[in-house]
């Protein structure tokens, strides 16, 4: 079959950021570098406070966010060498899968947070009504085309943010306020351009369970992380291609368990699924399987990130 090209990607710099991180030196082996470069390195993007709420709303014993990563048939796209086999799967993530879950949240009345790559927007525009349509769920940044973030000049990276929160506040009406990294990829310049365009948060890290400050190169930056893992996040154990896949009501006990011991500590639930992953047949079951039980369980706050975020700022005594 003839491999299939699509014309490259041409990017034109904008203005070039006033201080960008520096990249991990990556000639020489990690044990030769001196104390200071290993401090360096580690310390440009950490944890910072934790921004844990004494209590959740309405005396709710856990927040319960639910998020979904619409990437489509940028997954194949990135690459700049797709395949027709794997543009048909995305496909099915528009065509089918987003409504299906859609439906099932708005039926039971849940919030949730669209993180969005532009061009998946561009390819399907009907998903904004679907998304808009009960009016409880929100819109977030997801990159450009799900560009691989590590690979870009800071220039470039920059303006493909700019260019996917210019198009997504145009197509859905309002500003994204929320940023999550393509592949939860971070660049050493990926918080600066997130700071310099203004988010409000960022959900791309893995330092806690709970949503925390993010600290860069050791100084407090007021964006609120609200943290992800892959235990939470449905593609690696439903790729059938993979060496790890498991069967839907495996994965939805471990997403069960993760939710029990979440009620128990009075934290935060973040789970991160994909339309054209969950929303298969056999595997909405398992998101199913996951609501059931939170409803049973009680005493829970759903919200989307920015809903959550909004208040955790509030108690912590952050500015808005």
């Amino acid at each position: 079959m003839p491999r299939l090209v699509l014309p490259a990607l041409v990017v034109f710099a904008t203005s070039p950021l006033a201080a960008q991180t520096p990249a991990p030196p990556r000639l020489r082996p990690a044990w030769e570098w001196s104390n200071d470069t290993i401090q360096r390195v580690v310390n440009a993007v950490r944890a910072g406070r934790s921004l844990q709420p004494k209590q959740w709303p309405d005396g709710a014993r856990v927040a319960v966010l639910l998020s979904f990563d619409v990437d489509n048939e940028t997954v194949s796209l990135r690459t700049g060498e797709p395949s027709v086999g794997a543009l048909s799967q995305g496909e099915y993530g528009a065509r089918v899968a987003l409504g299906r879950v859609v439906e099932l949240l708005d039926r039971r009345s849940i919030p949730a947070s669209f993180f969005i790559p532009a061009v998946s927007l561009m390819l399907h525009p009907e998903m904004t009504d679907i998304i808009k349509r009960s009016g409880r769920h929100e819109f977030g940044v997801h990159g450009w085309i799900h560009e691989t973030n590590t690979l870009l000049q800071a220039d470039v990276e920059r303006d493909l943010v700019k260019r996917a929160l210019d198009y997504l506040t145009q197509a859905t009406g309002a500003r994204p306020v929320g940023y999550r990294a393509p592949s939860w990829n971070f660049s050493p310049n990926t918080l600066s351009i997130v700071r310099e365009l203004g988010f409000q948060y960022e959900s791309s890290m893995m330092s806690d369970d709970r949503p925390y400050e993010l600290v860069q190169n050791g100084q407090p930056t007021g964006l609120v992380e609200i943290p992800v893992e892959w235990i939470l996040d449905d593609a690696p154990l439903f790729n059938v291609q993979g060496a790890n896949y498991a069967a839907p009501r495996d994965v939805a006990q471990v997403w069960i368990d993760e939710f029990d011991k979440a009620w128990d500590e009075g934290t935060m639930f973040v789970l991160t699924m994909h339309p054209h992953v969950s929303g298969h047949r056999s595997r909405i079951v398992a998101l199913e399987l996951l609501l059931d039980h939170i409803r049973a369980k009680g005493k829970v706050w759903f919200a989307t990130h920015r809903g959550a975020v909004e208040y955790v700022k509030r108690e912590a005594g952050m500015k808005p």
